[in-house]
């Protein structure tokens, strides 16, 4: 009984001694704290040294061996072969539209519809981008991840706008001004005469008692290369879809990339 008595008299010392002890260090702690919080803290000195990049200095084999093995998988995804082109496709071998361009507006309706539609339960009614945004071309031969990324290096995204038959009408005003190739989709036909133009969206004249989905790039839809009448919408759909991913999934459906000039964009001397 008294071996007992003792066990248990000695199991409360200790108890109390590591909680004695925790009740030291949170003091400690917070002595610590108020200590740092009410010091203050200056820069006295910056020192900047120069280092020349030159022959001279031999590369850390470390580092190389460490990272080697994330550039090679990097070069290995970005060789993929995702599709073929028969011919260039290039953003200014067309007057106010492109093969590239088409292909682009062309791409980019058909997944923000995809999208779209699945959201909604509506349908959009074409797109337009920006000649800007094309960075690069695609040349004949395998077309890879590498020109997906060449293409659109840029992380926007697609969305879709809803606009007033007025602001469309701003749009191809735009468009006329700007005298550029700016994708559009092939949904569009679009005819200038001597100044004069005619819009027609998916077989109709415009019309002024309805709006129209119009599916574009986050940049533009904020104003970007002054497309103002994209800032204001009835209403927005934002997808938060990479149109470069788009991209880069278009071209791994297809074996082959073909792509045109068209009727959608008409000019009559």
């Amino acid at each position: 009984m008294i071996q007992k008595n003792y066990l248990v008299i000695t199991n409360v010392i200790k108890t109390k001694c590591v909680l004695m002890k925790k009740i030291w260090i949170l003091f400690f702690l917070t002595f610590l704290f108020i200590s740092c919080e009410n010091s203050s803290q200056q820069v006295i000195k910056i020192t900047a040294k120069t280092t020349a990049i030159n022959p001279e200095i031999q590369q850390d084999s470390t580092y190389i061996k460490k990272f080697l093995p994330y550039k090679n998988k990097m070069i290995e995804e970005i060789s993929t072969i995702l599709s073929y082109a028969p011919k260039n496709l290039e953003r200014n071998d067309g007057k106010l539209q492109s093969t590239l361009g088409n292909l682009i507006a062309d791409l980019s309706y058909e997944k923000a519809n995809e999208l779209f539609q699945k959201e909604t339960g509506k349908t959009v009614d074409f797109s337009m981008s920006n000649y800007g945004g094309i960075r690069s071309g695609i040349y004949k031969g395998n077309v890879t991840v590498s020109n997906a990324f060449e293409l659109m290096p840029f992380d926007n995204t697609l969305v879709v706008v809803e606009l007033t038959s007025e602001k469309v009408e701003e749009l191809f005003e735009y468009f006329v001004a700007e005298n550029k190739a700016n994708p559009l989709s092939k949904h569009v036909q679009f005819i200038i005469d001597d100044g004069n133009y005619t819009i027609k969206i998916n077989g109709k004249p415009l019309n002024n008692n309805r709006t129209y989905f119009v599916a574009t790039s986050n940049y533009l839809q904020k104003g970007g290369d002054e497309m103002n009448f994209f800032v204001n919408p009835e209403s927005l759909y934002e997808s938060n879809f990479l149109i470069r991913n788009a991209i880069e999934e278009y071209f791994k459906n297809k074996d082959t990339l073909v792509a045109s000039l068209d009727q959608r964009v008409i000019i009559k001397d």
